[in-house]
């Protein structure tokens, strides 16, 4: 069994990869854009909100210059493929590695310690709950709000346009769409909530490292597979949902994994943990769909 503070660590880290797997879901699904570049700009959001704590800054304005950042690397990415034809894939390698020497560029040196700084959770342990409990309220309402505006936008005419340009190009333009306007914009959101995970990661681990978005492109993709096999995608709403309960369900089943003595899985099996919770996820559904139509048939 879990103890308080590895349920309440892994719910809080599963939160915020819940932004990512928002992210995910608007380049993947929405605009069936294969984007990379979360894996650069997730680290992009946590080095410019830690300089920016570090040097005074108000934390929350300084999260929200991650988000600007995040967007900032997003458009480039989109930017690559619409203007200069570059594949969306390749694209978002070129700006993924690009990022790298940004971020060191950014925060002067690999890492940055944020221990002792004001931070967005700051104000909040002044509040009479247990200290591993903070993070979550503050969290929980951080991925309130976003699902709302996701979820406003995606319904009205900018993001049903979006959504017209991910479904089918061709007809999106006859119908006086502009594609490329959106794709641009639809990538810049994406990585703009990446940043915010990344700002908010840092705050939440008291440091940011030029080498902590390795692997978050796959965590996100784990819990947008992994949510939509509990949660149908039927709906945008189901959709968004489905991305938050994927990432929490993720970060459960690798804190649980680690900590079953059983196993005896070690902190080094994090990425083959991963590597099987995704295989998972994505097989799974088609077992259960070939299951069903088979006892449907057979039942006919």
């Amino acid at each position: 069994m879990l103890s308080d503070i590895a349920l309440y660590g892994a719910i809080e880290t599963g939160l915020i990869y819940g932004l990512v797997a928002f992210a995910i879901y608007i380049s993947f699904r929405v605009l069936d854009f294969p984007d990379l570049t979360v894996d650069g700009s997730f680290p992009l959001g946590a080095a410019v909100a830690a300089v920016l704590i570090v040097d005074g800054w108000d934390p929350w304005l300084a999260t929200g210059c991650a988000v600007l950042a995040g967007m900032a690397a997003g458009a480039v990415t989109a930017i690559l493929n619409v203007k200069l034809k570059i594949l969306n894939l390749l694209a978002s390698i070129l700006t993924m590695i690009a990022l790298y020497s940004v971020n060191l560029r950014v925060m002067g040196r690999p890492n940055i310690a944020l221990l002792g700084e004001d931070t967005v959770l700051t104000p909040w342990y002044s509040l009479d709950l247990p200290y591993h409990q903070v993070p979550v309220l503050l969290f929980v309402i951080v991925i309130f709000i976003s699902l709302i505006l996701l979820w406003r936008f995606m319904k009205s005419e900018t993001g049903l346009a979006m959504r017209a340009t991910g479904a089918n190009p061709r007809m999106a333009r006859a119908q006086g769409i502009a594609t490329g306007a959106m794709i641009i914009l639809g990538v810049a959101v994406s990585n703009g909530l990446v940043g915010l995970a990344g700002a908010l990661f840092a705050q939440s681990q008291g440091a940011a490292d030029v080498t902590m978005g390795v692997g978050v492109i796959v965590i996100g993709l784990a819990s947008l597979i992994g949510g939509e096999a509990v949660i149908t995608p039927s709906t945008v709403m189901r959709a968004l949902i489905a991305c938050v309960v994927g990432a929490i369900i993720y970060r459960l089943a690798i804190a649980f994994a680690l900590n079953a003595d059983f196993l005896g899985l070690q902190a080094q099996d994090l990425n083959l943990i991963t590597a099987v919770l995704v295989t998972l996820a994505i097989v799974l559904p088609g077992i259960r769909s070939s299951v069903v139509s088979k006892f449907t048939r057979r039942k006919a």
